[in-house]
């Protein structure tokens, strides 16, 4: 499934100013990669860039579709098709335990209470949490709790998984658990992190700097473009 956006900028208000700020202005693109990764400064525009990917944030010109679907006005279709993932699980985890809060991403599809209840299970076996079904979201690891919200997301089978920055929270034992969880699934990923790392696992990787595209390639190419956006050598 192609996400397709045709030039998409995002501007707002702000009190004191004339005119509105642009918080990401974007070319034409097309994301087909199975792996995309998105990396840049802090505030550069990548969550922005993300939000639009599944209606959390509207183009104020420029289109964003999905499929087809376009995510201003279809925004209940696409949210089907395309899952987001926050930085910190704990925004996203709002029931008190991984099986309620996968149960509960799984009402809608899911009418029947002990069929839901066994389809909880299996998500949460699949991503090794079964043990944990009945902890207490706020004893899990910071690596236990992303898994969790992944589960509660993909339980409803999305097409297109989207990942706000991941890994910050997360510490190296859970960051390669994350690495190796993303690396087996079959929905196309697109993601952005300050992993160099992770980004490098990627098919293709933008940069973005001051809200738009500055490079649009391969990751060694990409993480090199970065590197010196950030005033450091490329790689050995």
């Amino acid at each position: 499934m192609s996400i397709v956006l045709d030039r998409p900028a995002v501007r707002i208000d702000v009190d004191g100013r004339a005119e509105p700020k642009t918080l990401l202005e974007l070319p034409a693109l097309t994301l087909a990669e199975h792996r995309i990764g998105i990396i840049g400064a802090n505030g550069s525009g990548k969550s922005t860039l993300l939000r639009l990917l599944n209606g959390l944030v509207l183009p104020t010109a420029g289109r964003v579709t999905v499929g087809g679907l376009d995510t201003a006005r279809e925004v209940r279709a696409v949210r089907r098709r395309v899952g987001f993932v926050f930085t910190d699980p704990l925004s996203q985890l709002v029931m008190p335990t991984p099986r309620e809060d996968v149960e509960l991403s799984l009402r809608r599809l899911v009418r029947n209470g002990a069929e839901r209840h066994a389809r909880a299970e299996a998500v949460l076996d699949r991503f090794g949490l079964l043990g944990l079904a009945d902890q207490s979201v706020y004893e899990l690891s910071g690596g236990e709790r992303q898994l969790a919200a992944l589960a509660a997301v993909l339980a409803v089978e999305p097409e297109i998984l989207v990942l706000d920055e991941p890994s910050t929270l997360l510490d190296l034992r859970n960051r390669e658990l994350l690495r190796t969880t993303l690396a087996g699934l079959g929905q196309q990923v697109v993601l952005s992190t300050h992993d160099l790392e992770i980004a490098a696992d990627m098919d293709r990787v933008l940069v973005i700097d001051a809200g738009t595209v500055v490079f649009d390639g391969a990751a060694p190419e990409a993480v090199d473009r970065y590197r010196a956006l950030c005033g450091m050598p490329a790689r050995p």
